[in-house]
């Protein structure tokens, strides 16, 4: 663990000294978001935060291509390269997009350029398993197909929560914890190779966080904007890829999760999956544009229950570790491959409970009643005496 610490403490203690001087180039560049009816900060932010995390993750390579423990890593494979090129092109495409707002299809374009730049450095899946169905062993096309549009996928879920003070940057740290001693654990009992780039790479994503989240947190100093949330989605899809489809040994946990490199992400991150799924539906409904913005997602929900920015963010970290928990039990434990699929049901009810538009429609209507009640009990009120009539 020693090797990992240290690119961990690199990456968190980089990132922290850097985002001071980021956010004072975005002053003076203009890079800073204006309050408005979508949004919940109060005044103008800078938000090029995403700058100071990539800058942060190419020293943290750089420290870690020194290391002996490391060594396997950069030169049996082509990997770590092509990660380091992805980041650029993504963080490019967001920081296009912080700076002038471009239009939806081009910022895709620019997320399956950087997916296929990591594909074709080898960050592929191999294996797949769907939970409770067949085995599979993807062809070099299809396996390529798959990792873009997990890409996609991770980078838009990661930048549409990204709704509040820290709350993009709070669980993802929680997630890429959760996935470390998940493909920790794997590693440790040789099923990953030694040359596996996932766990390298993941230590580095929590310490990007880590170091973010002192300027993110509410009331935030500075934003990570787009750059930031796909990068951090970027590099979240190469680690859930690496670990979850290169081996078809058998091991506890992956009856739900090793084989099934497409649940592992969707478990650890529910939050902001829950969240992607219930946009896309909302939006498809209404027939507006799926990238059109609006207040329906599930931090604007708690904040209309009445929890305050930090308690939102709070309660969506908690749910984050909780499902991460569910995921690391039996890998550790050895046992409870047969709670789990249940455990995550019940999460989801309870989630779906709690945040439903139907709690804070309800709510809406009983302030409501209580509302004109106060009104009836006051109405009607004495006024001023009339003015006598003019004789004009």
């Amino acid at each position: 663990m020693v090797g990992y610490g240290i690119v961990f403490a690199v990456a968190a203690l980089v990132t922290f000294l850097l985002t001071p001087l980021v956010w004072r180039v975005s002053i003076r560049i203009g890079a800073v978001v204006v309050p408005d009816e979508r949004r919940i900060h109060l005044r103008p932010t800078p938000t090029l935060g995403g700058v100071a995390m990539l800058l942060a993750l190419f020293a943290a390579l750089g420290v870690a291509w020194f290391l002996p423990q490391f060594r396997a890593v950069f030169e049996s494979s082509s990997e770590p390269l092509g990660v380091v090129l992805a980041a650029t092109i993504i963080l490019g495409v967001g920081l296009l997009d912080d700076l002038r707002e471009v239009s939806a299809p081009a910022k895709v374009a620019g997320q399956v350029l950087a997916a296929s730049v990591l594909g074709l450095a080898g960050v592929t899946m191999f294996y797949f398993r769907v939970p409770f169905a067949d085995f599979f062993v993807l062809s070099p096309d299809l396996g390529f197909l798959v990792t873009v549009l997990w890409v996609v996928a991770m980078a838009n879920a990661v930048n549409l929560i990204d709704g509040l003070d820290g709350l993009a940057t709070g669980v993802v740290a929680i997630a890429a914890g959760a996935i470390f001693l998940y493909s920790y654990r794997l590693s440790d009992v040789g099923l990953l190779s030694p040359d596996n780039v996932a766990p390298l790479v993941v230590a580095i994503t929590c310490g990007l966080c880590v170091g973010f989240l002192p300027h993110n947190f509410h009331p935030a100093k500075v934003f990570m904007g787009d750059s930031g949330s796909l990068l951090l989605g970027l590099l979240l899809a190469a680690t859930t890829i690496s670990v979850g489809g290169r081996t078809a040994d058998q091991f506890s946990g992956q009856t739900f999760f090793f084989f099934a490199p497409l649940v592992i992400p969707f478990v650890i991150l529910g939050v902001p999956f829950v969240d992607t799924a219930l946009a896309i539906v909302r939006r498809t409904r209404r027939g507006t544009s799926l990238s059109q913005a609006d207040k329906e997602h599930l931090h604007h929900r708690l904040m209309r229950q009445g929890h305050g920015p930090r308690r939102s963010v709070f309660i969506l970290w908690a749910w984050t570790a909780i499902l991460s928990g569910v995921v690391l039990l039996p890998t550790y434990t050895n046992q409870g491959n047969a709670v789990v699929p249940f455990a995550v049901i019940a999460l989801a009810v309870i989630l779906y409970t709690l945040l439903h538009p139907g709690v804070r429609q309800t709510a809406e209507e009983v302030e409501d009643e209580v509302d004109v009640e106060e009104d009836l009990l006051v109405w009607p009120r004495p006024g001023p005496p009339s003015p006598p009539p003019s004789n004009r």
